[in-house]
Parts: C-alpha cells; sequence; structure tokens
C-alpha cells in the first residue's frame, strides 16, 4: 500500500482530500468535529517533514454554485485551534486566489481552498477541472475514506495528474487495513451485526458475508420484513414488502451455508413515533395493528448479547432500533456494551461500521472501547460488499 510514510515530503507541496464535511449549527459551529481530527495526524506527518499542505473537501450538498451557507470557512477557526497554526484560505478552489496563494506557500504553512462542490464539474468527474486542481501542489495524498465510494474529481480523478506522487494518507489507509483484517483474516467465530432501517441497502453486504462469517446478527427496521416474510404480524413498522421473498432467501442461504443467522424474538412497540408514546414489548410477529416495532426487546438483548461477547470478530453496521430516541436506545446500547466486552473481555477484533453505528458509539461514549469506529458510511458497505472504491483504485494504479 502506497502511504505517505513512503515519502519524504520536505520542500513538497502536498495536495490533501480530507473529509471536512462535518455537521454545523444554524450558527455554522461544528457539532462533531470527529472528521477533522481523524486527518490531523496525516496533515502534521507532512508539515513535520518540511512540507506545506494544500486541503480540499466539500461541505453539503450545494446546488447552485457559491453559497455562504457551504462555505468552508466556517471551520477555519476550528482547523487552526487544532494545527495550533493560522490556517489560510483560498476563497476558491481553482481560481487566481487559490492558485496565487498555492504558489506562495512556505513549508509549515497549510492553506484551506474554498468548497470542492461549488464546481459541478467535480461530481461530474471532468478531467479539465481536475488538472487545473492537480497545478495547486506536486504530491498528492488521498484521505478521505468517507468518499471514496464517489468518482469525482478530488477523489479518484485528480490522480492521474501524479503517476509518481500519489499515496494514501493514515486514515485512508488504517480504514483499508481494518476493513480488509474483517473481510480476509478473521479469527472465529466471526459475528457480523446487521441493523438499519432497510435490507435493500444491506443485501449485497449480507450475501457476501454468509460466505465468511459465523453468525449474522439482523436488527432494526430490517427485521419486521423478516418477520413479515415469515408470517408475522408486524403492525405499522417498518416495511419493504417486496423484499419479503429475498428475506426468506437470505435465511435460506444462511442455513444451507452452516451459518448462524438471529433474527430478534421480541421487540418494544410503541403507539406512535415518539419518544413520549406509550410502550411494551411483545413477541416477534405479534404486533398489534396500531402499534410499531421500535427497538429489540429484552429477550433478543440476551441472545444476541451472549453471541456477540464469545466472538473473535465483530462487524457492527446499523442500530438496533430508534437510538436516537431515549425509550428506544436500549437494545443498540446493549449490543454496543456486548461488542465493548467482547473487544475487551474476549479480545476480539471489532470494527463500527460507520454511519449510524458509529454515531451510536460515540453517544454511548464507547468510541474508545472497541478496535476500530469507521468515519465512512457508504464506503465501508461497498469495499464490503467487495466493489472497488474509485478513491482506493486511483492510488494502487
Amino acid at each position: 500500500m502506497k502511504t505517505i510514510d513512503q515519502f519524504n515530503f520536505a520542500n513538497h507541496k502536498a495536495l490533501v482530500r480530507v473529509d471536512f464535511n462535518v455537521p454545523l449549527d444554524k450558527s455554522f459551529n461544528i457539532t462533531d468535529d470527529k472528521r477533522m481530527r481523524a486527518a490531523l495526524p496525516t496533515i502534521q506527518k507532512i508539515l513535520n517533514d518540511g512540507g506545506s499542505v494544500i486541503l480540499m473537501s466539500h461541505l453539503g450538498r450545494p446546488k447552485n454554485g457559491p453559497t455562504g451557507e457551504f462555505s468552508l470557512k466556517h471551520i477555519l477557526g476550528d482547523l487552526s485551534r487544532m494545527l495550533d497554526l493560522e490556517v489560510k484560505f483560498a476563497h476558491d478552489c481553482i481560481g487566481e486566489d487559490a492558485v496565487k496563494q498555492a504558489s506562495n506557500l512556505f513549508p509549515g504553512e497549510v492553506l484551506l481552498l474554498e468548497n470542492l462542490r461549488f464546481y459541478k464539474e467535480e461530481e461530474k468527474g471532468d478531467v479539465a477541472f481536475a488538472e487545473k486542481l492537480s497545478r495547486l501542489g506536486d504530491v498528492y495524498v488521498n484521505d478521505a475514506f468517507g468518499t471514496a465510494h464517489r468518482a469525482h474529481v478530488s477523489t479518484a480523478v485528480i490522480a492521474q495528474f501524479f503517476p509518481k506522487a500519489k499515496y494514501f494518507g493514515y486514515l485512508m489507509a488504517s480504514e483499508v487495513e481494518n476493513a480488509d483484517k474483517v473481510l480476509n483474516h478473521p479469527e472465529r467465530p466471526f459475528t457480523a451485526i446487521m441493523g438499519g432501517a432497510k435490507v435493500s441497502d444491506k443485501i449485497l453486504l449480507i450475501e457476501k458475508l454468509l460466505d465468511k462469517v459465523d453468525n449474522i446478527i439482523i436488527g432494526g427496521g430490517m427485521a419486521y420484513t423478516f418477520a413479515r416474510a415469515q408470517g408475522g404480524e408486524i403492525g405499522t413498522s417498518l416495511l419493504e414488502a417486496d423484499k419479503q421473498d429475498l428475506a426468506l432467501e437470505l435465511i435460506q442461504k444462511a442455513k444451507d451455508k452452516g451459518v448462524q443467522l438471529l433474527l430478534p424474538v421480541d421487540t418494544v412497540i410503541a403507539d406512535k413515533f415518539d419518544n413520549n408514546a406509550d410502550k411494551k414489548e411483545v413477541a416477534s410477529g405479534k404486533i398489534p395493528a396500531d402499534w410499531m416495532g421500535l427497538d429489540i426487546g429484552s429477550k433478543t438483548i440476551k441472545l444476541f448479547a451472549d453471541v456477540i461477547k464469545n466472538s473473535k470478530t465483530v462487524l457492527w453496521n446499523g442500530p438496533m432500533g430508534v437510538f436516537e430516541m431515549e425509550s428506544f436506545e436500549i437494545g443498540t446500547k446493549a449490543v454496543a456494551e456486548a461488542v465493548v466486552a467482547a473487544t475487551k473481555d474476549n479480545g476480539a477484533f471489532s470494527l463500527i461500521g460507520g454511519g449510524d453505528s458509529a454515531a451510536a458509539i460515540a453517544k454511548f461514549g464507547m468510541e474508545n472501547d472497541v478496535s476500530y469506529v469507521s468515519t465512512g458510511g457508504g464506503a465501508l458497505l461497498e469495499y464490503m460488499e467487495g466493489k472497488e472504491l474509485p478513491g482506493v483504485k486511483a492510488i494502487n494504479d
């Protein structure tokens, strides 16, 4: 793997793709700076070598060119504090201001470019745009795993202009290494925990994992499609009606491959989608007509936790219920505690798969008690499904 450890950045200008697409509140304060902190080791390595850093990122989904709401200037103060230096800011990413500031950059200095997605060419993978962007630096570093599944200019297309000087940053390298460890070198028993709303989001991953795991645990909204497919009553719970046959196929495939597929045996239901709703616990497939399932029940928690705690490799992608509401976070929290117990007490390697799973583990303050928390939701899913990520391929080619 071509990582930045193989290059001395002294007197070089590194064009670094980072994922600074951080959430902001109404006053443009950062509410979660995890993605920024994740990029710091790569930036520091380049600066410590005696190089300079030109950072490029997107923020949000601007539709019609530059808008103040999506300007990266909102994160400039926080970034300067994190790096303990005054980060320079270019009010464009390829215009005169960017070219001038990049050319005048001294070793030890950092320049942040304006939002790449202010140009539609970024998402279109426009080669001319890539060439203009490439002129700003003489080495290309990709450290944005969260966008590695996109064939955008800054994540993939630009790499062709640095045939002998393109590298993975530390974050990208560790994401790929940890995903590979789980996919290709798992210690057994290997348990995958799949949650979230839709079976359709996880079909490819579940099918891929059936050839690799010993246990698959299914919870969250997608479990109700499995319950309905088996003839259960699910009230007004989430249902992908057109995926019921597929759910039955997955159950059969697991049996054929000798994989233990665990589904909820009981569920916490509510009379409305509200933290203060009336709630009770019922057996799976026995949900009254006007009620909805919003979490796994106590028997399911014990069933799932026992399997997880005895595992040596754990992959977790997707919550067990509506963990954002305190009344329905118990199942997700219990699974998180079981993953932590497997890691600490059983020496398991635990990979938390970005997105809602990462948000949940952070909410419960357990980020540092598992082996690795991925920064890439969609990117990790696609990598685990066996797809070649454009951002990874561009460096490896």
